[in-house]
């Protein structure tokens, strides 16, 4: 896991992004258990405080539990429920390329024409 302090991006928040990620893509699957808070912490540098509250944002989000003394694993993950975060994700993307390209000055045929081009390259 890949942690910045320059990007302007909060530490914890990074962390969970970067766990959120992998559980969606089912790099960890349902019952294990994630690295605990202090290897976590210590393997990155960081606050054991700062590795809980990107925990603690992942069972908010019913990513992961929470088990008294063994840490935290991974829920199962409705597939309904992974597409339409992975659609929200696409959206969000798409909102923020089209406020970019606004900027730029881009048509909306030229956006198209973009993404049509970055499609066939299957980037």
């Amino acid at each position: 896991m890949k942690i910045s302090q320059t990007n302007g991006i909060p530490i914890y928040k990074q962390i969970a992004d970067s766990f959120r990620t992998d559980i969606l893509a089912g790099k960890f699957k349902q019952g294990e258990f994630l690295p605990s808070i202090r290897e976590l912490a210590k393997d990155l540098r960081i606050s054991v405080i700062t590795t809980m509250k990107a925990y603690e944002q992942l069972e908010a989000e019913g990513l992961v539990t929470a088990s008294q003394g063994k840490g935290f694993y991974v829920n199962a993950q409705d597939s309904e429920m992974l597409r339409e975060q992975h659609l929200r994700k696409v959206e969000d993307s798409l909102v923020s390329a089209i406020d970019a390209a606004k900027i730029a000055g881009m048509s909306n045929e030229e956006l198209l024409a973009t993404l049509k081009t970055l499609l066939s390259m299957e980037v």
